[in-house]
């Protein structure tokens, strides 16, 4: 039986990076948003469903995002609609993964927002990434589409940094590539020690 580790932390706080390290180590990581990006393109199993919702939403055989944001912005009723279709389609896609993987000492489920939809209650601990906030403002307006304005947006929507860290089981800071790599090769020793043990 794997020991599964739920990933989160806020935007900009290095999560990509430090699920990186994982992988390097040759830890299987399943990733949310990469989950939604398949099933959003071509071939995916969430085209033709929100294609029935509102047919505007494909193009090209995929879902086209900034149609789904204009209908959000239009429809109050529309972000649930969506929900109901990926969120089932989501947790069918990290259930193959967890299934492929399941002879694996450890695995890590990349979920940015993990807290929020309760996700925590799914997995056998909790990393949070996290970074001060003047390193994660500077790293988030460094992506080209992001302005201050979506950043605060972003944030709103977000469990606060300190919650999640009271909320972890395990906090590794991201202030440093070398730092990282370390903690992350330590948390993975002691956590495939206690899965022998």
């Amino acid at each position: 039986m794997s020991y599964v580790l739920g990933l989160t932390g806020s935007i900009g706080m290095g999560k990509t990076t430090t699920a990186g390290f994982f992988r390097q180590a040759g830890i299987p990581v399943w990733d949310a948003d990469d989950a939604v990006h398949r099933l959003y393109a071509k071939g995916g199993a969430a085209v033709p469903a929100l294609g029935s919702l509102r047919a505007e939403a494909i193009r090209d055989g995929e879902v086209d995002r900034s149609a789904l944001k204009n209908w959000i912005a239009d429809d109050p009723d529309a972000l649930g609609k969506i929900e109901n279709v990926v969120h089932p389609l989501v947790a069918a896609d990290r259930m193959e993964f967890l299934n492929h993987h399941a002879e694996a000492d450890l695995v890590v489920l990349d979920i940015p927002l993990l807290f929020e939809t309760g996700g925590d209650a799914r997995v056998n601990g909790v990393l949070v990434v996290s970074a001060s906030p003047d390193i994660q403002k500077q790293r988030v307006l460094e992506r080209e589409t992001m302005t201050e304005e979506m950043f605060e947006n972003i944030l709103q929507r977000q469990i606060p940094d300190a919650e999640k860290r009271a909320r972890a089981d395990f906090v590794i800071e991201t202030e440093g590539l070398e730092q990282t790599a370390k903690d992350v090769e330590a948390l993975i020793e002691r956590l495939i020690g206690e899965t022998h043990a």
